[in-house]
């Protein structure tokens, strides 16, 4: 079984979660026991003799969500698996929602929120909905953004998320990365809105933690939703609920 898999990824779930559920059903689904009972109409204790051992099966994902974040998640399955870092390349939209006013130690709504200073965020009264549009789209073009420390980037080894909850101290480069467009900004305080298109390789949690600085109050990520990667879109993903062995079979994407 090979192909691409589109997958609309609950909150609360990890990527590897949705990786694993979905090689577990299709492990099942090839078994030599699910095989057999199949073809010989054999029912629960005419296969207790039969070996259970289940072949091997490859699904990766070709870009993490993090665990608070929803949206399309882009699988590869079998032979496809080599192909993971050609799909990892492609650009993404996102579906942002930010709060002023407060921080965050990992950019989004999982870590410790702290308010922004009061010096700071008294301009919070004088920021109005062009002044936020003026300052998220400052962010369009070619930018160089820090990776939040809270990431999966290696560091000496080492994923940075692991060495910043033990509390060491992360210090990431500058990257190069592209803003495409930023749409949809909606703005009442201290909430804002906005639709994201941005090259591979972009942090949203670092774009909001900017975007909050420009303004002079301070903002973390309370909300994330994937929308589109390259040319594949939500609106064709399965959710995790309605997955079975033969929901993914009909649902792989060959190219």
């Amino acid at each position: 079984m090979d192909g691409i898999l589109l997958i609309d990824k609950p909150k609360g779930w990890t990527s590897f979660d949705v990786v694993a559920k979905v090689r577990s059903m299709l492990r099942q689904s090839q078994s030599p026991t699910a095989q057999q009972s199949n073809s010989q109409g054999l029912g629960d204790k005419e296969t207790k003799g039969l070996s259970t051992h289940a072949p091997k099966v490859r699904v990766g994902h070709t870009g993490t969500l993090d665990p608070l974040a929803t949206g399309l998640l882009v699988l590869v399955v079998g032979s496809y698996t080599k192909r993971a870092q050609e799909f990892s390349k492609l650009d993404k939209t996102y579906k942002v929602t930010m709060k002023l006013g407060q921080t965050s130690t990992t950019g989004d709504a999982e870590g410790i929120i702290k308010d922004y200073p009061y010096s700071t965020l008294s301009r919070k009264i004088g920021i109005n909905v062009e002044e936020v549009e003026s300052a998220i789209r400052s962010f369009v073009g070619e930018i160089e953004q820090v990776p939040p420390a809270f990431s999966a980037i290696k560091v000496g080894g080492q994923r940075a998320y692991k060495l910043a909850r033990e509390g060491k101290e992360v210090k990431l480069e500058p990257r190069k990365v592209k803003i495409y467009e930023m749409t949809d900004v909606k703005y009442r305080y201290p909430e804002v809105k906005f639709t994201a298109k941005v090259s591979s390789g972009t942090y949203i949690r670092s774009l909001v933690e900017d975007i909050g600085q420009k303004l002079g109050t301070g903002a973390y990520m309370t909300d994330l939703c994937r929308t589109e990667v390259g040319k594949f879109s939500l609106d064709g993903a399965l959710e995790v609920k309605e997955l079975s062995q033969q929901v993914i079979s009909e649902h792989l994407i060959l190219l």
